[in-house]
């Protein structure tokens, strides 16, 4: 069986490190398609990160708000990417948001969160995962998820 559709977002967005889609995407029925997305940061396409300022003694300085609203804005992009716009953040159905500091980022990143779906009955399902690092050090969240859209 196939595992589905891979979909790449355009060169100039942030790009994956690996070999690995953005997203696949599989006929769910005749009418709709289930997308899963790949491990979302708030990396850009020209490989600066939203909430980071680097200073010039190399030290960061991160705002778990400034990223979770960027990783949001790219699962945005690649779902509608993904379905030819069809389909949107809102279409998530289920998402694992991996904290790198859950006690210092959770707030934070549930106040973006909030914004997306600020009523509980039309946010995905959701797991919150404390996890030691991401791929890179600038990074203090990552969001995977699965999204159900329309065709």
């Amino acid at each position: 069986m196939s595992n589905g559709s891979a979909f790449f977002l355009p060169p100039g967005k942030a790009q994956g490190l690996a070999n690995y889609p953005h997203a696949r995407i599989l006929p769910t029925n005749p009418t709709s398609r289930t997308i899963h997305v790949s491990g979302t940061s708030s990396r850009r396409g020209d490989g600066t990160w939203d909430g980071v300022t680097e200073h010039a003694d190399g030290t960061l300085t991160l705002d778990i708000r400034q990223q979770s609203a960027a990783v949001l804005r790219n699962i945005d992009t690649i779902i509608r990417g993904a379905t030819d716009g069809k389909g949107s953040i809102k279409n998530v159905v289920d998402a694992t948001v991996f904290l790198t500091d859950l006690t210092g980022c959770y707030q934070g990143m549930n106040e973006e969160w909030n914004k997306v779906w600020p009523n509980r009955e039309d946010a995905p399902a959701r797991t919150t995962i404390g996890v030691k690092e991401l791929p890179n050090p600038r990074l203090l969240v990552e969001i995977k998820c699965t999204a159900i859209c329309e065709w």
